[in-house]
């Protein structure tokens, strides 16, 4: 069976979900689709795909299953719950979850599918909206060598970068290390621009001077500009953030790990959370910054 000729289920048609859906019926898969919102779902079959009712159906219907979906309750209910994939995916099938939710609750979901006969791919992404539609989205692996490489081109459909990292759960790690590092990039770029505004400097012509230095980061390169002006439009929602951040932290209790700047990230992110922002694209902790600075 070539690549194209598999029926691919996919669960979860959010921010990132949508565009790597169309991206597969672009590239000629055959695609049985599933969200708990109809908005996207005729947006989808307008594409090229077809609906299915529940995640059963979508399971029973198809080769190869992909959710991508919030949190790890979310991916739970959808693999596991009534009307879940597991009732209707058959032994020797392959389920592909590109959702973010750590290490610990990927294991437990793979678990439960292994005994199941069903071998699960942890593979989730990093990169914007953009990212997604354009299909340059990084996408971190976890799963058995031969499983992911038999998978290959249908990653690489939805994303620029495929790497696979090592075993079930290791894609998941991964994300979690990136997301700690992209929180203090961020975190850190709203500290200097507040601090350049209130010492009195033009925070257009800091971004200039830095550039290319070595404060060069991603959220430089992305976010500034839009920071400066205040414009914080959703790539990746602050609330997706703060999760992720929980994640982190929940994760780096158990493991041992000192996580003196994650834990700070992580009590800015609730606390923006809290104050109602958490759908704004994750630059907007500037606003936080902003406001204990006493800025307008």
């Amino acid at each position: 069976m070539s690549q194209t000729d598999r029926k691919i289920g996919f669960i979860g048609l959010g921010i990132m979900g949508k565009p790597a859906a169309k991206n597969l019926v672009e590239a000629d898969y055959e695609l049985l689709v599933n969200d708990v919102r109809d908005d996207p779902v005729e947006e989808l079959e307008a594409h090229g795909a077809e609906a299915r009712a529940t995640p059963r159906e979508v399971a029973a219907d198809s080769d190869v299953v992909i959710t991508f979906l919030p949190e790890g309750k979310h991916v739970r209910q959808v693999a596991l719950g009534e009307d879940g994939i597991i009732e209707g995916i058959d032994a020797g099938q392959v389920c592909i979850d590109m959702s973010t939710i750590g290490p610990r609750a990927i294991r437990e979901v793979a678990e439960e599918f292994e005994a199941a006969g069903v071998e699960i791919i942890d593979a989730p992404v990093s990169g914007s909206e953009e990212g997604s539609k354009d299909a340059w989205m990084s996408i971190m692996i976890g799963g058995d060598e031969e499983t992911v490489e038999d998978h290959r081109e249908l990653f690489e459909v939805m994303g620029g970068n495929v790497v696979r990292v090592g075993g079930t759960g290791a894609g998941q790690v991964a994300k979690v290390c990136n997301n700690m590092i992209a929180a203090a990039e961020m975190t850190s770029l709203a500290e200097a621009l507040v601090f350049a505004e209130k010492a009195g400097i033009d925070q257009g012509n800091l971004v200039d001077a830095i550039s290319g230095g070595a404060a060069q980061t991603w959220a430089l390169d992305t976010r500034a500009e839009d920071m400066i002006a205040g414009e914080f439009e959703p790539g990746f929602f602050a609330s997706y953030m703060y999760k992720d951040l929980r994640i982190a932290t929940r994760d780096g209790e158990e493991y041992g790990v000192p996580q003196l700047i994650t834990s700070t990230n992580h009590e800015l992110y609730k606390s923006l959370e809290e104050q109602g922002r958490g759908d704004l694209d994750f630059a907007g902790i500037m606003t936080l910054y902003e406001d204990l600075a006493g800025l307008d």
